[in-house]
């Protein structure tokens, strides 16, 4: 498995995972979209031809925003979502950037767990940010010096 940056050939098997395990997917050519946006940075998780996962994210004036993150389910608890977050902050580093913030559902305890052990910390909520199922987001945030 390798981290690479996201490319053309991804985009579908992107596009069919947001479809399995998000409420509000991204369609194809909403990532596809990301791929001329230079604002945009998004990595996958490879193994051979197959995308495991896949992290996105937006900088604008040297703060980034994660968008997406998700790992296959036959991939989970083996470290990708980690090397996935751990090289988008380096990606994001080179690129100038000072800070990512995300969102995550309020529930998603293995989710927080992760962005605990990685310094993010918690900075605010959102109320019902989340719509199917309706519920709150958590807002976190790890700054570094560049």
């Amino acid at each position: 498995m390798i981290i690479v940056t996201m490319e053309k050939c991804h985009v579908p098997q992107i596009a069919a995972m947001e479809k399995r395990f998000f409420s509000a997917p991204w369609d194809e050519n909403s990532i596809s979209s990301e791929l001329s946006n230079p604002l945009s940075y998004w990595l996958v998780a490879v193994d051979e031809d197959t995308v495991v996962g896949y992290v996105g994210s937006q900088t604008v004036l040297g703060e980034s925003d994660m968008m997406n993150l998700a790992v296959h389910p036959y991939h989970q608890r083996q470290g990708i979502g980690e090397r996935l977050v751990l090289a988008l902050i380096e990606g994001l580093k080179e690129k100038g950037s000072r800070c990512l913030t995300l969102e995550v559902r309020a529930s998603n305890v293995p989710a927080k767990k992760l962005y605990e052990k990685l310094g993010f910390q918690m900075v605010g909520k959102r109320k019902n940010y989340y719509q199917r199922p309706r519920e709150d987001a958590d807002i976190l945030r790890k700054e570094w010096e560049n």
